[in-house]
């Protein structure tokens, strides 16, 4: 940034543009006057997201949840 911070990301496969937005989110994050909006309106949005889908598959495999007990037999 014009400002001075730099940021960093390391990204799985090859999309540099996916790079370079987290970077600058990065960058965005380390000057103190922004960091509160960059928390707000990105970090939290994504933690409210992955929440989210964390218990949708909760959920979801709760519900396909299968119960096994074993049953005595009398003696034969």
């Amino acid at each position: 940034l014009a400002s001075g911070e730099v940021g960093h990301c390391y990204a799985l496969g090859r999309d540099k543009q996916k790079a370079k937005l987290a970077a600058i989110a990065d960058a965005l994050w380390q000057d103190p006057t922004r960091r509160n909006e960059v928390e707000s309106k990105l970090i939290a949005p994504l933690q409210a997201a992955l929440a989210s889908g964390r218990e949708r598959r909760r959920a979801e495999t709760a519900a396909t949840k299968v119960d096994f007990f074993t049953m005595v037999r009398g003696e034969d």
